[in-house]
């Protein structure tokens, strides 16, 4: 059985990006059983967008657990060891990071935030309607990637060219 590599999404606010891509990560790993997805923000709002939870509910996708938590969590000695860390925003993406134990692979997979949509309801619940397609599809190319054939920096690269699909 393959090891279980530990991903931790960032966004600053850890409020919707964030928090769908950790619970597509889990969903995903449902089947998959080798990943397990985190999230957390420089600067966490404290709760969670219900437009976010509204997308993952309507998805059938699971909630529980799912809080807005800053990434000091993840920085300390008691914290999970992570294989990965990706900024899904780009505010989280030009902050000074922690330094990570274990040193995890990086990359940047912006996302338009669709928390600032503005409109109607039905306007900015397609924002997140397009934020979760484009973080699930890249979650995929990143659980669907030849494991056993790749390289440290065959998988970098990988890595930087699924956060510019």
């Amino acid at each position: 059985m393959p090891p279980i590599r530990n991903v931790l999404f960032l966004c600053t606010g850890n409020s919707a990006r964030s928090i769908m891509a950790e619970a597509i990560m889990n969903d995903i790993s449902i089947n998959k059983g080798c990943f397990k997805g985190f999230s957390a923000g420089s600067r966490p709002l404290g709760v969670v967008n219900p437009l976010a939870l509204k997308q993952l509910e309507n998805l059938h996708l699971s909630t529980a657990g799912l809080r807005s938590k800053s990434w000091e969590e993840f920085s300390g000695a008691d914290a999970p060891a992570l294989d990965f860390v990706f900024t899904v925003c780009d505010n989280a993406a030009g902050e000074l990071c922690p330094v990570w134990p274990g040193q995890p692979m990086t990359a940047h997979w912006g996302i338009p935030d669709p928390a600032i949509a503005e409109g109607t309801d039905l306007e900015k619940q397609r924002a997140f309607v397009e934020a979760f397609r484009q973080l699930r599809n890249r979650i995929e190319l990143l659980t669907n990637l030849p494991w056993d054939k790749l390289d440290k920096i065959s998988l970098q690269k990988h890595l930087d060219e699924i956060g510019n699909s």
